[in-house]
């Protein structure tokens, strides 16, 4: 059994983090998603909540599983015998920044291996950060968010 952690701050909850979580449920025999709590990121959405999104939008895929972690993503992997660390890459930035994680990763964890997994290209501007100024402003988010994450970030922007 091949068992596969995806992390990530998911703030908020993107479709293209939606489409690299379908696809590596796919890939492998278990997914843990993995929420990363990193209390020097001034998270939109509380860890509870972020976990609340995904628990939801991964309902369907019985090999899904949603945690939350403070600490080393690599110290997950170890105490829970994930072998493999995905990782979503958009373009060459995304890459750089990611392969030098993995070097490191792989100095903490030589057991882990990391997978580069390149979004869809439709996802190559899907950036959580981009997105919550759009909803901020009003601008129309439903391409890049499920409904569910829509729907949040309204109820963040406008206080209802």
């Amino acid at each position: 059994m091949v068992k596969a952690v995806f992390a990530g701050t998911f703030d908020p909850p993107t479709l293209g983090h939606l489409n690299i979580i379908e696809r590596s449920s796919r890939l492998f025999d278990q997914l843990d998603v993995l929420v990363s709590v990193n209390p020097d990121k001034h998270a939109l959405f509380s860890d509870s909540e972020r976990m609340e999104m995904l628990l939801e939008l991964t309902k369907d895929y019985p090999n899904v599983t949603v945690h939350k972690w403070d600490s080393l993503v690599v110290d997950y992997c170890k105490k829970e015998n994930a072998t493999v660390l995905v990782r979503g890459v958009r373009n060459a930035m995304d890459f750089a920044h990611e392969f030098d994680l993995s070097l490191m990763n792989r100095q903490l964890g030589s057991d882990i291996e990391t997978l580069f997994l390149p979004t869809e290209q439709k996802y190559f501007l899907v950036r959580s950060s981009s997105i919550k100024e759009a909803a901020r402003f009003g601008g129309d988010i439903s391409k890049m968010v499920p409904p569910l994450v829509e729907k949040a970030l309204k109820e963040k922007f406008d206080g209802k």
